[in-house]
């Protein structure tokens, strides 16, 4: 029985419930869906998340390149001709496992539009097929190209933000923790939103574990599993940044979902960046499940988190 079938009031805003709800009812559609192939189960969760991405900002150009056989997406709002544009490589989430950039499509397009920058989606291998840390790896060269090649397409690469959700909000921490170890020049900008930083359980886990919300514990203990290699991976802060030497790091945007089991790690990373002497500002949306930026059709809490968040890297990029 669910909490709110218990008599507890429900926590989350109304429309991100709604979106939750037909989440649950588009994947009950497929029975013993836990039973059926991974490959399977990416198609499936494709096709259900599918209307969620579709709609909203109409790019000036979309172009799609392969670097190093990863594809990666540029999205550009409007035409460089009157200048090349700030650029946000975006990585989408999915516990290292499922979605992609059709998934995220609108999200990057989001953001570029509500920013006025480039954004850039990157395809990065999926686990367990492809196990840490080749997914960072791919972030890092994709970061790599855009700095030697983004001018190229209209790309200002002096101007270059790195950002991500759950599993993406992961990565764009680690590429950066590889990059400044590397010797490499890091992001401008780190866009981080309800990202998975750390394996340990909190009590948010407890909270909101439950099948009323996006992302249970179970889910996020094969996602762990599937990401890393062995129980020695996860000491290694490139695969667990919460654990790391966050000193050098640049700027961090925070959108944590309050009803999110990741939302307590969420608040911690924020604080050992701050503690590690870099910028960081962190919101909380009340009422706001894991993924919830995917409700942007319906959802007024959701807009107002792309508003906050594309504010911040118009600052942070040089354009306001």
């Amino acid at each position: 029985m669910s909490e709110r079938a218990a008599g507890i009031s429900d926590d989350l805003d109304p429309d991100v419930r709604a979106f939750a709800e037909e989440l649950n009812r588009s994947y009950s559609a497929y029975p013993h869906l836990d039973e059926m192939p991974l490959t399977v189960r990416r198609d499936i969760a494709e096709k259900v998340r599918a209307p969620w991405a579709a709609g909203g900002p109409e790019m000036h150009s979309v172009t799609d390149v392969y670097v190093d056989g990863v594809q990666i997406r540029l999205n550009l709002p409007k035409d460089p001709k009157d200048g090349p544009l700030p650029c946000m490589l975006y990585v989408h989430g999915g516990g290292w496992t499922m979605f992609s950039i059709d998934t995220h499509d609108r999200l990057m397009r989001e953001y570029a539009a509500r920013a006025g920058i480039a954004v850039a989606g990157v395809e990065y291998s999926l686990s367990p097929e492809a196990k840490f840390p080749t997914a960072l790896e791919e972030i890092v060269i994709a970061h790599r190209w855009l700095r030697e090649h983004g001018s190229g397409y209209g790309i200002d690469a002096s101007r270059l933000a790195i950002g991500g959700d759950s599993a993406g909000a992961n990565l764009a921490v680690t590429a950066n923790l590889k990059m400044r170890d590397n010797g490499d020049e890091l992001s401008s900008a780190m866009l981080l939103n309800y990202g998975a930083f750390g394996h340990a359980p909190t009590p948010s886990y407890d909270r909101y574990g439950g099948a009323d919300y996006t992302l249970t514990v179970d889910e996020m203990g094969v996602f762990w599993d599937n990401y890393t290699r062995d129980a020695a991976d996860l000491d290694d802060p490139l695969a667990v940044p919460i654990e790391a030497d966050l000193t050098g790091l640049p700027p961090a945007f925070f959108a944590i979902a309050e009803c999110d089991i990741l939302a307590d790690g969420n608040r911690l990373m924020a604080e050992r960046l701050q503690q590690a002497g870099v910028e960081t500002e962190a919101h909380v949306y009340r009422g706001a499940t894991h993924s919830f930026l995917e409700a942007v059709s319906v959802s007024p809490l959701a807009e107002r988190a792309f508003d906050d968040s594309a504010g911040w890297l118009r600052t942070r990029l040089g354009l306001a």
